[in-house]
Order: structure tokens, then C-alpha cells, then sequence
């Protein structure tokens, strides 16, 4: 989806999300020594909020001005930078960030495995990649305007990392948290690795 179809989706309810951290990446962070942090699709800025709030300075990416211009509203530190990107055709810069969260970052496969480097290339040696998606088997799509077969998950990830990784989660997790429209939500797909040094 281009910019334009994002803020239009944005524009369609006063809040999307929950403003609250994903699991995941609650689960998989708490305790980590803090860094530089890119969090990839912000959204309304949930995920940006917690790292801050949890020592890290955050890049939080979003390609909506709408969806930024909340979270800017909503997360009010100086431990965030607001980007407005599309971060696939402008990837981040090489080598600096300590964590690289992409929690349900609709990556398109059109994208190709230059597209998913772009994102591994960002992370800092012995710094740490965090994808999350959802795995559909056996659920519809809740949004027409997403085919989940379009876009890259997080196993397809996975086999592009190589051996300058260290994989230290790589499994599906029941979701407790229900989808915004009050639906059950498929299982999430965690994968956690490390760049080595």
C-alpha cells in the first residue's frame, strides 16, 4: 500500500491500535540492555512508548503522517524520532541500530531479498532483528486491502539471515490479545536472531 492508501486507513477510526506494546516484543525485550532501537510500521506508537520508557532512544518509521502524527501526540519524549518513510524504498542506515523491531510490518514480497536485507543490514553487530507476524492458517484475512501471501513471514526471513546470525527464537505463540475489531487473533510467528560481531 502506497502513502496515501495508509492515512486513508489511519482516517478511518480516531485510533486503530490498542496503544499497547506488543507481546512479543514485551517478552522478548524486557531486560535487555537499551540502545538504539528502529521500530519499523510504528503505527500510533505503542511499541516506540514502551522502549523509551524502557531506556532505549527510539527511530520509530512509519510511511503515514497520520499514523505518526498520533503517535507524536500520544508519546510525548525525547527519547523518539518521528520518520515518515517507506523504508523499503529508502532503506535505514547500515550497521547502526541495536534492535530492529518489525512487529506485523507488512514487508511485500515484491520487495525481494534485497528488500528484506535492507532491514537485516540496519542491525549493528551483536545487535538483535525482532519479527512478528501473524500466522493465517485457517483465518480470512480481516482487511480486503491485505493478501498475507504478498508478504513476506517471518520463516521466509529466516532463511535469508545466513550465518553471520545467531536464530534464538523461531515459533509460533498463542496471541492472548484479541484483533481491534474484537476477533480472536491467529497465532503469532516470532523470530528473534542476533548479528554477530
Amino acid at each position: 500500500m502506497r502513502e496515501n492508501e495508509w492515512d486513508e486507513l489511519y482516517r478511518e477510526r480516531g485510533q486503530i491500535w490498542s496503544g499497547l506494546p506488543n507481546a512479543a516484543l514485551v517478552a522478548e525485550m524486557t531486560g535487555h540492555a537499551p540502545g538504539l532501537a528502529l521500530d519499523v510500521g510504528c503505527g500510533e506508537g505503542g511499541d516506540a512508548r514502551w522502549l523509551a520508557e524502557h531506556g532505549w532512544e527510539v527511530v520509530a518509521a512509519d510511511i503515514s503522517s497520520v499514523a505518526l502524527e498520533r503517535a507524536a501526540s500520544a508519546v510525548q519524549t525525547g527519547a523518539v524520532t518521528w520518520l515518515q518513510a517507506d523504508l523499503v524504498a529508502s532503506p535505514p542506515e547500515r550497521g547502526r541500530f541495536d534492535l530492529v523491531s518489525m512487529q506485523y510490518y507488512p514487508l511485500p514480497l515484491a520487495a525481494g531479498e534485497e528488500g528484506v536485507r535492507g532491514f537485516l543490514d540496519a542491525v549493528a553487530p551483536g545487535g538483535t532483528l525482532l519479527v512478528v507476524g501473524h500466522d493465517m492458517a485457517g483465518h480470512e484475512p480481516h482487511d480486503a486491502r491485505f493478501n498475507p501471501a504478498d508478504y513476506y513471514a517471518p520463516r521466509q526471513i529466516a532463511e535469508i539471515l545466513g550465518d553471520k546470525w545467531t536464530v534464538l527464537v523461531h515459533e509460533p505463540r498463542r496471541r492472548e490479545r484479541a484483533l481491534p475489531d474484537g476477533r480472536e487473533a491467529p497465532a503469532d510467528l516470532v523470530l528473534k536472531a542476533v548479528r554477530d560481531n
